[in-house]
């Protein structure tokens, strides 16, 4: 959510993001918040002014109730009683413009970096930088799922089964596989000085609201029917959410956290035949990372994040590449956006394996989170990260680690989590 005062001081700035964002649709919400900014005011200080006069005018009284002046303390009180009147329903106006305010500015995408391309859609990101040189082996790859099944490693129909499609059982060596790779990027993160977190997986309307739009929140969220509870898409929601409505001194600054969950997701619209297997799913784990920092720091930490990201790909022998993310492909409360995409030697193309957002002030505004120092009270800026989320992940790694005869080589940074195992070997 932005400053309303930023709206109100330069409202063209924000027609101009919202063209860029390309919202067409979204520009009459600036007019409108505009109006209901200025009725507000305008109650405000009505409100303020019948205030003030009832306080006087309960002093007249009294002083002509003292004097035996009767009938002119009953005339001002008749006068406090009608005033008392237009007071309680300013007081309810107020209420409801306050409301309607809010929710016409939660609608306003934030403002966007000057560093952002501009485009429609995710096909118009802008390649950054690439890491490690992208390999094509000498036969032929085949598709990821048939890989995991060659392997003993997934179970698709059971799945289907139990719990209909986008779900999967992992089994053998790809299950401790994928327990090493999240087990091994928490150690990475703490040795980044990261603190580690395991959050709740179930978070408050109010939380949901607070840290997504009304969009993504439609096309994500699973809700837990007959109670305000939402099953967490990303442990970015219930860990930004920790800090709501808190002042944190300005010492702690930045919060850096890396948190562990599971993630729960509608995909709503997901189709084709890169949906088939473990691409897109409706549940899976992932490790985050997450900072809270002052404002003048948000720029420098994004940079480090997505290349923690990098870093922990290239340590297991995964060519990537970093992708700026366009405007028509940033979320609203996003100001900049990169997504690290790994490379599929099978489709002799990358994709997205992790996403690293810098939101500015957009959540902390709406969730009221601010900080404290000596300039006084001010809201944080927020960043997160995916570290990686194992099920695309092990796409990138079982086709860049696949060999000829259909076993796949366990890189030296997981084999002490694999028991000291260095490939796993074909079962079907």
């Amino acid at each position: 959510m932005i400053d309303i005062a930023l709206l109100r001081n330069d409202p063209e700035l924000v027609r101009e993001n919202i063209k860029k964002k390309f919202q067409d649709n979204k520009l009459p919400l600036v007019d409108r918040a505009l109006e209901l900014d200025e009725r507000r005011r305008a109650l405000q200080t009505e409100g303020d002014g019948l205030r003030s006069a009832r306080n006087s005018l309960s002093k007249q009284i009294g002083l002509l109730m003292r004097e035996k002046r009767l009938d002119e303390a009953e005339r001002v009180k008749a006068e406090v009683n009608a005033d008392a009147e237009r007071l309680q329903a300013v007081e309810k106006e107020a209420e409801a413009v306050n409301e309607e305010l809010r929710s016409v500015m939660l609608r306003i995408p934030n403002i966007i970096s000057k560093d952002t391309p501009i485009g429609k859609d995710d096909s118009e990101n802008v390649e950054r930088r690439r890491f490690l040189e992208p390999k094509t082996p000498d036969f032929e790859v085949p598709y990821h799922l048939d890989i995991l099944e060659r392997l003993g490693g997934i179970d698709i129909d059971s799945a289907r089964r139990t719990s209909g499609q986008g779900f999967y059982y992992l089994t053998g060596d790809i299950a401790r596989l994928h327990s090493a790779v999240l087990s091994y990027a928490r150690d990475f993160m703490i040795d980044k000085g990261f603190t580690y977190c395991i959050p709740p997986y179930m978070i408050r309307s109010s939380v949901v609201t607070g840290v997504m739009s009304f969009e993504e929140m439609d096309g994500m969220m699973y809700k837990i029917e007959g109670e305000d509870l939402y099953l967490i898409g990303t442990s970015e929601h219930s860990m930004i959410g920790r800090f709501m409505g808190q002042t944190v001194d300005e010492k702690q600054l930045p919060l850096t956290l890396t948190s562990y969950s599971p993630c729960f997701r509608k995909e709503k619209g997901a189709h084709g035949i890169e949906e088939r297997g473990i691409y897109r799913i409706h549940q899976f784990e992932k490790q985050e990372m997450i900072v809270i920092c002052k404002p003048e720091e948000s720029e420098a930490w994004y940079e480090k994040l997505w290349q923690y990201t990098v870093e922990l790909f290239v340590s297991m022998g995964i060519p990537v590449r970093q992708l700026e993310c366009c405007s028509g492909d940033l979320a609203d409360l996003k100001y900049r956006s990169c997504d690290v995409e790994a490379w599929s030697p099978r489709q002799q193309k990358y994709f997205e394996v992790g996403s690293c957002s810098n939101l500015t002030d957009a959540q902390a505004r709406r969730l009221n989170i601010r900080y404290k120092g000596e300039k006084g009270t001010a809201y944080a800026h927020t960043l997160n990260n995916t570290v990686v989320a194992p099920p695309r992940m092990l796409i990138a790694f079982i086709e860049n680690h696949l060999n000829a005869d259909g076993s796949v080589d366990i890189p030296e940074v997981l084999r002490p989590y694999m028991g000291g195992k260095e490939r796993i070997e074909i079962k079907n």
